[in-house]
């Protein structure tokens, strides 16, 4: 889907130690397959099926997500920050396509 687009809310800085809460959603239009258009034939499915984030190149969090998942689909998670970094997100679609963002994280 050429028109995904991540958008990522993480802290500019945090003290060592400290657990942020990291936002992400990213547009798109999860479609089912489940649904059929006006002339009755099925609509593919298209979703983004996996997400993952990794910070300083050490994994954080991922998950599968399914086709139940709404359009647009929004995560929220938490992160212990240890040091200076950069978080780097990733969602996989169908058919292929990667999308990729990423923000660093200063210490206090």
């Amino acid at each position: 889907m050429a028109n995904a687009k991540p958008r990522v809310k993480v802290p500019k800085s945090a003290s060592a130690g400290d657990i942020i809460t990291i936002k992400t959603l990213i547009s798109h239009k999860m479609e089912s397959g489940q649904r059929k258009d006006k002339e009755g034939n099925v609509i593919p499915r298209s979703i983004i099926n996996k997400f993952e984030c990794s910070f300083n190149g050490q994994p954080v969090f991922s998950c599968d997500i399914d086709p139940a998942v709404s359009a647009n689909p929004y995560l929220e998670f938490t992160a212990k920050v240890t040091e200076a970094g950069t978080f780097t997100f990733k969602w996989t679609d169908d058919d292929g396509s990667i999308y990729e963002q990423s923000k660093d994280i200063a210490l206090k």
